[in-house]
């Protein structure tokens, strides 16, 4: 099949606007990201994903209200570091911050997947999340018991 032949489901309902707006509120405080450039990504080859993930991943379960949003986003970042999907967990240690976690507090979650996920996957996500302090300038200095020979 050609991305000219692709073809999708869109529910226009009005309920289906509700959950999209409420998705795109959620995406916009959590991860700052403006709903029309996740859209925008993924336009030429899969049309309505950007809109799946903002209806139903933002609109329909990140906005259920029995987990504040820092607890999600330590649930979703053991997902993600378990399932190795770093480009995701990259997104979502932005989105940790966002909500108020501390490096620290989300440096314990990583090392919590390790007996359930192993090294690989968790020294790879605190790599990433090394990544993501640093720009934003939340990297701790050492202390002189830290360095390595």
């Amino acid at each position: 099949m050609h991305v000219s032949e692709y073809r999708s489901y869109v529910d226009e309902s009005e309920e289906s606007a509700v959950r999209f707006d409420r998705g795109a509120r959620i995406l916009k405080q959590v991860n700052d990201v403006e709903t029309e450039r996740l859209l925008a990504a993924f336009s030429d080859v899969a049309p309505n994903l950007g809109r799946y993930i903002v209806e139903f991943a933002y609109g329909d379960i990140y906005s259920r209200p029995e987990l504040d949003p820092s607890r999600r986003e330590l649930v979703i970042l053991g997902a993600l570091t378990a399932l190795g999907r770093d480009a995701e967990v990259e997104i979502h240690l932005h989105s940790a911050l966002n909500v108020g976690l501390t490096p620290t507090e989300i440096v314990e979650a990583l090392v919590q997947v390790l007996p359930y996920a192993g090294f690989p996957p968790v020294q790879t996500a605190v790599m990433i999340a090394r990544r993501v302090f640093a720009e934003r300038g939340l990297l701790a200095s050492e202390s002189p018991g830290d360095s390595q020979p």
